[in-house]
């Protein structure tokens, strides 16, 4: 059994598509089933179960996945720290990061971070809380940018912003020239509009809402926070917004932003890796980056 193999085998897994996965692994495809059904000779086993229309684990392939994804990840964290004792002389840090906030935060870490350390290669995804959570779960990505509260428990975290959170309503609204902070409470009838699932500050509004003691009446939902503003401004609901999301006053389409309290809102951004996963000097050097750079824009 060899490394290449059980990298076939995940990839495979991933596409469920013999066509696709020779096409990311770079071979072509008659070399592909050859390989796999070498191993599963070898093994004694069917992997997968083939039909004309779709490719399936068996439940061995679910078996053997798991074990090779972790075997390909220790392997994989045996050459980080080899290459920790080549004095960072090179190196790949998988950064995950949620689009819109990341575009306010990575503009400030990401020259400094190459400044510093040039020989580090930084590849970014850009997804969904829910989906950057099971891609460093499972190790796709070394570290990613999440906001609290995540909902894997196999991630470790450390904070690195505070951030507070505005609420977002129609120029014309009967709040928006209020100048003290809305109680919570007082939102109880207005209409919402959130984020999608698999967001995580869409988990943060409920959360806000529900400690107000209501639930929101959502009217409308967006897998984009710039959409969301746009439709306050529309004057098609309210919403919350991070404070560092938050448009000019003199912007198209800028909603009135008022403060919160009762409870006072605020969210907290982490970077978070998976627990026990061993850090490279990269992934602590990034780290370390990350916090002391975004220190000077944000106070935690």
């Amino acid at each position: 059994m060899e490394l290449r193999q059980l990298q076939y085998v995940i990839q495979i897994a991933k596409d469920k598509n013999f066509s696709r996965a020779a096409e990311k692994l770079h071979i072509a495809q008659p070399s592909l089933s050859q390989q796999l059904t070498k191993l599963e000779k070898e093994l004694g086993v069917l992997l997968f179960r083939r039909t004309t229309n779709s490719v399936e684990l068996t439940h061995a392939g679910e078996a053997f996945v798991r074990r090779a994804q972790t075997i390909l990840d220790t392997v994989e964290q045996l050459k980080q720290e080899m290459d920790d004792m080549a004095l960072m002389r090179r190196g790949r840090l998988v950064v995950g990061s949620l689009p819109i906030t990341g575009s306010q935060i990575l503009p400030l870490v990401l020259p400094v971070f190459g400044g510093q350390y040039p020989q580090i290669e930084i590849t970014l995804i850009e997804d969904t809380s829910s989906r950057l959570e099971q891609l460093t779960a499972s190790g796709e990505t070394d570290l990613s940018l999440l906001t609290l509260p995540l909902q894997e428990p196999s991630l470790a975290w450390e904070p690195l912003i505070e951030e507070e959170i505005c609420l977002a309503v129609p120029p014309g609204h009967p709040l928006a020239g209020r100048t003290s902070p809305v109680p919570m409470r007082e939102l109880a009838e207005e209409p919402f509009i959130v984020l999608k699932k698999g967001q995580g500050f869409r988990q943060i509004t409920y959360n806000l809402c529900e400690q107000a003691g209501f639930s929101p009446r959502v009217v409308f939902e967006s897998s984009n926070i710039e959409t969301v503003q746009s439709l306050v401004a529309g004057g098609m609901g309210i919403a919350f917004v991070p404070k560092m999301l938050t448009r000019p006053q003199e912007s198209e389409f800028a909603p009135a932003y008022l403060r919160l309290t009762e409870p006072e809102a605020s969210r907290t951004l982490v970077i978070a890796s998976r627990k026990g996963r061993y850090l490279s000097k990269a992934a602590e050097a990034f780290i370390e980056t990350m916090k002391t750079t975004v220190a000077r824009y944000y106070s935690l």
